[in-house]
Protein backbone atom coordinates (compact mmCIF):
# COMPACT_ATOMS: atom_id res chain seq x y z
CA UNK A 1 0.00 0.00 0.00
CA UNK A 2 1.29 3.44 -0.77
CA UNK A 3 0.33 7.06 -0.42
CA UNK A 4 0.28 7.55 -4.22
CA UNK A 5 -2.97 5.56 -4.52
CA UNK A 6 -4.58 7.57 -1.71
CA UNK A 7 -3.42 10.87 -3.19
CA UNK A 8 -5.31 10.02 -6.40
CA UNK A 9 -8.55 9.20 -4.54
CA UNK A 10 -10.95 12.16 -4.52
CA UNK A 11 -11.59 11.81 -0.77
CA UNK A 12 -7.92 12.44 -0.02
CA UNK A 13 -6.91 14.98 -2.72
CA UNK A 14 -6.64 17.83 -0.22
CA UNK A 15 -4.41 15.96 2.23
CA UNK A 16 -0.69 16.60 2.57
CA UNK A 17 1.84 13.73 2.70
CA UNK A 18 1.86 13.53 6.52
CA UNK A 19 -1.95 13.27 6.57
CA UNK A 20 -1.93 10.64 3.82
CA UNK A 21 0.49 8.54 5.87
CA UNK A 22 -1.84 8.83 8.88
CA UNK A 23 -4.78 7.63 6.80
CA UNK A 24 -2.72 4.82 5.30
CA UNK A 25 -1.91 3.57 8.82
CA UNK A 26 -5.58 2.80 9.45
CA UNK A 27 -6.15 1.08 6.07
CA UNK A 28 -6.11 -2.66 5.61
CA UNK A 29 -6.26 -4.57 2.37
CA UNK A 30 -9.07 -6.96 1.46
CA UNK A 31 -9.59 -9.06 -1.67
CA UNK A 32 -12.89 -10.23 -3.09
CA UNK A 33 -13.46 -12.81 -5.85
CA UNK A 34 -15.67 -11.97 -8.82
CA UNK A 35 -19.43 -11.82 -7.97
CA UNK A 36 -18.76 -11.86 -4.20
CA UNK A 37 -21.05 -9.62 -2.15
CA UNK A 38 -18.88 -7.04 -0.38
CA UNK A 39 -21.90 -5.89 1.61
CA UNK A 40 -25.66 -6.11 1.32
CA UNK A 41 -28.27 -3.39 1.54
CA UNK A 42 -29.31 -3.21 5.20
CA UNK A 43 -25.96 -4.48 6.56
CA UNK A 44 -24.35 -2.42 9.32
CA UNK A 45 -22.33 0.46 7.86
CA UNK A 46 -19.04 0.19 9.64
CA UNK A 47 -16.39 0.73 6.98
CA UNK A 48 -15.46 2.48 3.76
CA UNK A 49 -13.75 0.90 0.75
CA UNK A 50 -11.22 2.30 -1.73
CA UNK A 51 -10.73 0.24 -4.89
CA UNK A 52 -7.08 -0.56 -5.62
CA UNK A 53 -7.77 -2.96 -8.50
CA UNK A 54 -10.88 -4.29 -10.18
CA UNK A 55 -14.49 -3.14 -10.45
CA UNK A 56 -17.33 -2.97 -7.95
CA UNK A 57 -21.01 -2.86 -8.89
CA UNK A 58 -23.30 -0.85 -6.62
CA UNK A 59 -26.85 -2.19 -6.93
CA UNK A 60 -30.34 -2.12 -5.52
CA UNK A 61 -32.56 -5.18 -5.66
CA UNK A 62 -36.04 -4.17 -6.79
CA UNK A 63 -38.90 -6.53 -5.87
CA UNK A 64 -40.30 -8.40 -8.87
CA UNK A 65 -37.59 -6.91 -11.11
CA UNK A 66 -34.24 -8.07 -9.76
CA UNK A 67 -30.94 -6.25 -9.62
CA UNK A 68 -30.70 -2.64 -10.77
CA UNK A 69 -27.06 -1.57 -11.14
CA UNK A 70 -26.64 2.02 -9.96
CA UNK A 71 -22.93 2.37 -10.73
CA UNK A 72 -19.80 0.44 -11.65
CA UNK A 73 -16.79 1.79 -9.77
CA UNK A 74 -13.15 1.30 -10.75
CA UNK A 75 -9.65 1.68 -9.34
CA UNK A 76 -9.20 4.89 -7.35
CA UNK A 77 -12.90 5.22 -6.56
CA UNK A 78 -14.49 4.69 -3.16
CA UNK A 79 -17.79 3.47 -1.74
CA UNK A 80 -19.44 2.88 1.60
CA UNK A 81 -18.47 6.34 2.86
CA UNK A 82 -22.03 7.35 3.75
CA UNK A 83 -21.98 4.98 6.71
CA UNK A 84 -18.85 6.66 8.05
CA UNK A 85 -20.89 9.82 8.51
CA UNK A 86 -24.25 8.63 9.78
CA UNK A 87 -23.64 5.04 10.94
CA UNK A 88 -26.85 3.94 9.23
CA UNK A 89 -27.29 0.56 7.54
CA UNK A 90 -26.11 0.20 3.94
CA UNK A 91 -28.43 1.84 1.40
CA UNK A 92 -27.34 -0.42 -1.48
CA UNK A 93 -25.47 -3.64 -2.21
CA UNK A 94 -21.82 -3.76 -3.33
CA UNK A 95 -20.73 -6.69 -5.51
CA UNK A 96 -17.28 -7.50 -6.90
CA UNK A 97 -17.81 -7.12 -10.66
CA UNK A 98 -14.32 -8.57 -11.23
CA UNK A 99 -11.68 -9.78 -8.79
CA UNK A 100 -11.26 -6.77 -6.51
CA UNK A 101 -8.60 -5.52 -4.12
CA UNK A 102 -9.71 -2.76 -1.76
CA UNK A 103 -8.26 -0.68 1.00
CA UNK A 104 -10.69 -0.74 3.92
CA UNK A 105 -11.10 1.92 6.58
CA UNK A 106 -13.10 0.96 9.65
CA UNK A 107 -15.39 3.64 11.10
CA UNK A 108 -13.94 3.28 14.61
CA UNK A 109 -10.38 3.76 13.34
CA UNK A 110 -11.35 6.80 11.28
CA UNK A 111 -13.28 8.31 14.21
CA UNK A 112 -10.19 7.91 16.41
CA UNK A 113 -7.93 9.50 13.78
CA UNK A 114 -10.29 12.44 13.27
CA UNK A 115 -10.52 13.01 17.03
CA UNK A 116 -6.74 13.18 17.32
CA UNK A 117 -6.13 15.21 14.14
CA UNK A 118 -8.77 17.95 13.87
CA UNK A 119 -7.26 19.54 10.72
CA UNK A 120 -7.40 16.22 8.91
CA UNK A 121 -10.95 15.74 10.18
CA UNK A 122 -12.07 19.11 8.83
CA UNK A 123 -10.57 18.43 5.41
CA UNK A 124 -12.22 15.01 5.16
CA UNK A 125 -15.60 16.22 6.37
CA UNK A 126 -15.66 18.93 3.69
CA UNK A 127 -14.88 16.35 1.03
CA UNK A 128 -17.63 14.09 2.40
CA UNK A 129 -20.05 17.03 2.21
CA UNK A 130 -19.08 17.83 -1.39
CA UNK A 131 -19.37 14.16 -2.34
CA UNK A 132 -22.79 13.72 -0.78
CA UNK A 133 -24.03 16.98 -2.29
CA UNK A 134 -22.84 15.89 -5.75
CA UNK A 135 -24.53 12.50 -5.41
CA UNK A 136 -27.75 14.09 -4.22
CA UNK A 137 -27.77 16.42 -7.24
CA UNK A 138 -27.18 13.45 -9.55
CA UNK A 139 -30.03 11.56 -7.90
CA UNK A 140 -32.34 14.56 -8.26
CA UNK A 141 -31.46 14.74 -11.95
CA UNK A 142 -32.18 11.03 -12.42
CA UNK A 143 -35.53 11.38 -10.67
CA UNK A 144 -36.42 14.39 -12.83
CA UNK A 145 -35.50 12.47 -15.98
CA UNK A 146 -37.49 9.45 -14.84
CA UNK A 147 -40.56 11.59 -14.12
CA UNK A 148 -40.23 13.29 -17.51
CA UNK A 149 -39.96 9.92 -19.28
CA UNK A 150 -42.96 8.41 -17.49
CA UNK A 151 -45.21 11.48 -17.45
CA UNK A 152 -47.20 10.25 -20.43
CA UNK A 153 -47.66 6.71 -19.09
CA UNK A 154 -50.43 5.72 -16.74
CA UNK A 155 -51.75 9.22 -16.26
CA UNK A 156 -55.22 10.43 -17.10
CA UNK A 157 -56.03 10.68 -20.79
CA UNK A 158 -56.03 14.20 -22.18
Amino acid sequence: MNTELLKNVYLFNDLNMTELVEVLKICRQMKFPREKFIFLEGDPGDRCYIIEEGEVRISKFVPNMGEEALAVLKSGQFFGEMSLIDGSPRSATAIANTEVTCLVIDKADLDNLLTVNKDLGNKLLWVFCRTLSKRLRETNEKISNFIAMTAGFGGPAM
